[in-house]
């Protein structure tokens, strides 16, 4: 009798942990560009957040908090990120719409996964309510996908002009190029989009942000300004790949820096660098 007393305690507990009162200020949806998802490929990813005709002014630039879970509900990765449209841009009865590009991380998982979202305080930690479905904490069940081994991308090697693999939080990986460094991948005799994932950390060596060109032989295939962090997208015909068995891809910034000497860095690291890449990834189309 007590074990069956704790069970139906536990229950009604566990529900009303689910139960929020407090009046919604948003309604979340996401659309995924494909519902199946090879592990390490792209996925566009379409936020919409319908803002509520009652909602109160957003006190603060809140963020959108993004959690990939496995079948058994268990957090693989998060992609946590500040909307274009900062939250305290957000009007009553306004819709707030923005695409962002997700890499699927190399998790060992293959199964269905589910997305979960919402907003939060970067200082306070403090959850704002939406409508949706939820388990409680404020996280609402947007979307699934499922995730698969890979089968049709192109293997792209850092071939030359590249500083050794290095690894952060959560195992993400990264190079850093120098002044000119090059991508190569099999030619596919077909146009491909490829993808580009890179940042700056050292944004502060520079009086203004480095200039980025990608080259197949001559042809510039993409011209960019570096931010704190981006994912370039670009369509490559055919035509521009050569008639080789393999493509090779210039990446050339304009200029470089060495992090042990801009001092508001405060690093011993006495290499040159040029911008640092996390994926290069080649997808037939």
């Amino acid at each position: 009798m007590r074990i069956w007393f704790a069970i139906v305690l536990a229950g009604i507990v566990a529900a009303c942990a689910r139960v929020d009162d407090a009046p919604p200020v948003a309604t979340p949806t996401v659309t995924l560009s494909h519902r199946d998802v090879p592990i390490g490929s792209p996925v566009e990813m379409t936020y919409r957040f319908a803002v509520e005709p009652t909602a109160p002014p957003f006190k603060e630039d809140y963020w959108v908090f993004v959690h990939f879970i496995d079948s058994n509900g268990e957090l693989m990765w998060t992609d946590d990120h500040q909307p274009p449209t900062p939250t305290s841009q957000w009007k009553p009865d306004a819709t707030v719409e923005y695409e962002r590009t997700m890499f699927v991380p190399k998790f060992p998982y293959v199964g269905e996964a589910r997305v979960e979202v919402g907003l939060f305080s970067s200082a306070s930690g403090e959850r704002l309510p939406l409508t949706g479905e939820t388990e409680g904490q404020r996280a609402y069940r947007v979307a699934t996908f499922n995730m698969r081994l890979a089968t049709d991308n192109l293997f792209v090697i850092f071939r030359d002009g590249w500083h050794d693999t290095e690894t952060g939080e959560a195992g993400r990986e990264w190079q850093w190029s120098r002044k000119e460094a090059t991508l190569t991948f099999r030619n596919p005799g077909r146009d491909v989009r490829f993808y580009l994932e890179a940042d700056q950390p050292g944004l502060a060596a520079f009086p203004e942000p480095q200039h980025v060109e990608l080259r197949i032989g001559t042809a510039v295939v993409d011209a960019f300004m570096v931010s704190d962090g981006l994912v370039r997208r670009m369509e490559i015909p055919a035509s521009r790949l050569g008639t080789g068995d393999t493509v090779e891809m210039t990446l050339s910034v304009d200029k470089t820096f060495v992090p042990a000497e801009v001092p508001i860095l405060k690093s011993s690291d006495p290499r040159e660098l040029g911008i640092r890449v996390f994926r290069a990834y080649v997808q037939p189309i």
